[in-house]
C-alpha cells in the first residue's frame, strides 16, 4: 500500500492543507481563537498606547515649529502637507516600536520567536510521522530517489 493512505486507526498524517493555520501543529493546545485574540489585543493597543499618542505628539510639535518660523510653511497648502508627514511618521514608528510587545504577548502563550532566523517547529509529532523520520533516519539523511 501507498504511504498516502489513511493509516488504520482513522488518523492520517498532518501535511498542511488549504485552510488549516500557517503554523499547524496537531497536538498544540493553542488554538486559532487564542492567537487571532492576542493579534487583535496587539493592535488595538499599538493603536492606543503608541500610534496615535505619537502621532498627535508628532503633529503638535510640527505645528508648533511651523508656528514659531523654524519650519516654513507651504505657500499653497499652508502647514498641512508637513503636519501630514509628522502625522504618518509617527502612526508608523508608534506601530513598529509596539512590536516587542506583540512578540513577547506570542511568546508568553509558547510561540516562537518571530523571523528568518528562527525557524518554527511543532513540538509534537504524531506516530506516523515519528515512525516516517525514523525510518528516513535509519536509511541516511538524504531521501532515496525511486
Amino acid at each position: 500500500m501507498s504511504s498516502e493512505t489513511a493509516q488504520p486507526g482513522g488518523q492520517t498524517p498532518p501535511v498542511k492543507q488549504p485552510g488549516w493555520p500557517m503554523f499547524f501543529c496537531p497536538m498544540s493546545q493553542i488554538q486559532d481563537r487564542e492567537i487571532a485574540r492576542i493579534i487583535k489585543e496587539c493592535r488595538q493597543e499599538s493603536f492606543w498606547y503608541r500610534a496615535l499618542p505619537l502621532s498627535l505628539g508628532s503633529m503638535l510639535v510640527t505645528q508648533g515649529l511651523i508656528s514659531k518660523g523654524i519650519f516654513s510653511a507651504s505657500p499653497r497648502f499652508g502647514p498641512f502637507p508637513k503636519m501630514a508627514i509628522a502625522g504618518v511618521l509617527g502612526y508608523a514608528i508608534g506601530k513598529i516600536s509596539y512590536m516587542g510587545e506583540c512578540r513577547k504577548k506570542f511568546q508568553k502563550m509558547g510561540i516562537a520567536p518571530f523571523g528568518p532566523e528562527k525557524k518554527r517547529k511543532c513540538p509534537h509529532t504524531c506516530k506516523e510521522c515519528k515512525a516516517k523520520s525514523g525510518s528516513n533516519e535509519r536509511e541516511g539523511s538524504s531521501p532515496s530517489a525511486t
